[in-house]
């Protein structure tokens, strides 16, 4: 009705977009906190309040306007992520500095958000990772029929990961069990077959008890993403593309010793990474073309590792070592401007 410019309110903030990805991890998380306890809550309460101070005194460091950029959201998204990367009973300071670096290092050092080069969520996760693998290893068996043999009630949650040690009587060894990932990778390499691996009462029809329904809530999460415009699907099919093409080979080549596509897609990080992780447009590639090589090599180190490796889930290291390849990704598949000729 009148003359250009024109000026049009987005339909995606930065906001609305973090609250859409908090929605859709939501089912996940209550299937977390069924599975394994209400430590997730805490968790996750205490990485967000370690996320909001940390983005706060970045930004009166930096001159920014604290109010505005802690609206959007993107810290607290952080805190999550890498909450659901932990035991449930992990101690307090190991989210609480993990957070931090992922806010202070990984997001701010590099400008803030929309200028990191690394994702921050996988950056802290590494770096507690490599430096405190033991309180990682920590992860309570699935509730599912009689597994966890000791049920924690809130007030033992929460001395068990303020004090960093169990009620009394209990031993570390007798309540804790290893993921289906690691479980699978310690049996395989003692000399069990396949089948002897997974005979243990942690594993189901598809992977590991309880993961299994996890990583349907997430992938559901993930559709759902899909079905609202954003993400686009190149990234998290390109990626599990690259996971179950190599599990299929290997699979068929010696079934006695590599699990099939399934128990990738339902064991450990594998949605999380693909729908969540994996699809963050600051650090990923541009382009349609780009996406596509940039999934596809996340889902393919993440099998290498996870067969080979030192770790028995490797999504963390594949996003960072894809984040660094997605400069030279996008230099080569970005289309030309029109006009210019290179």
């Amino acid at each position: 009705m009148t003359a250009a410019p024109h000026t049009v309110a987005p339909a995606n903030t930065v906001g609305r977009v973090m609250r859409q990805v908090l929605y859709a991890l939501l089912p996940a998380i209550c299937l977390h906190i069924i599975f394994f306890g209400p430590g997730l809550v805490i968790q996750i309460l205490l990485g967000v309040t370690a996320a909001v101070a940390a983005e706060s005194l970045a930004l009166r460091l930096r001159g920014q306007p604290v109010q505005k950029f802690l609206m959007d959201g993107s810290a607290a998204i952080t805190a999550v992520l890498i909450a659901l990367c932990l035991p449930p009973l992990a101690p307090w300071w190991l989210i609480v500095s993990g957070t931090a670096f992922a806010i202070l290092v990984a997001k701010h050092l590099y400008g803030g958000l929309g200028s990191n080069p690394f994702n921050p969520a996988m950056v802290g996760y590494a770096v507690l990772l490599v430096s405190f693998p033991a309180q990682l290893t920590r992860w309570l068996p699935p509730d599912i029929s009689g597994l966890q043999t000791v049920a924690f009630s809130l007030p033992e949650t929460l001395h068990t990961i303020f004090t960093g040690s169990l009620p009394t009587s209990l031993q570390w060894d007798a309540v804790t069990s290893p993921t289906p990932l690691n479980a699978l990778r310690t049996g395989v390499a003692m000399g069990q077959t396949l089948q002897e691996a997974t005979a243990q009462p942690i594993f189901g029809m598809l992977g590991g008890r309880g993961w299994d329904w996890i990583n349907v809530a997430l992938l559901a999460g993930g559709v759902w993403l899909l079905s609202q415009r954003l993400i686009r699907w190149h990234t998290p099919v390109a990626m599990l593309a690259g996971l179950t093409i190599p599990a299929a080979i290997m699979s068929a080549v010696d079934p006695g010793s590599y699990p099939g596509p399934m128990f990738h897609l339902t064991a450990g990080a594998s949605m999380l990474g693909a729908f969540f992780i994996a699809t963050d447009p600051v650090t990923s590639a541009t382009s349609d073309r780009g996406k596509l090589i940039y999934g596809a090599g996340i889902g393919v180190i993440t099998y290498v590792i996870r067969s080979w490796g030192g770790y028995p889930d490797g999504i963390a290291f594949a996003v960072l070592l894809m984040n660094l390849s997605a400069p030279l990704i996008d230099r080569f598949t970005v289309p030309r401007i029109y006009g210019h000729s290179r």
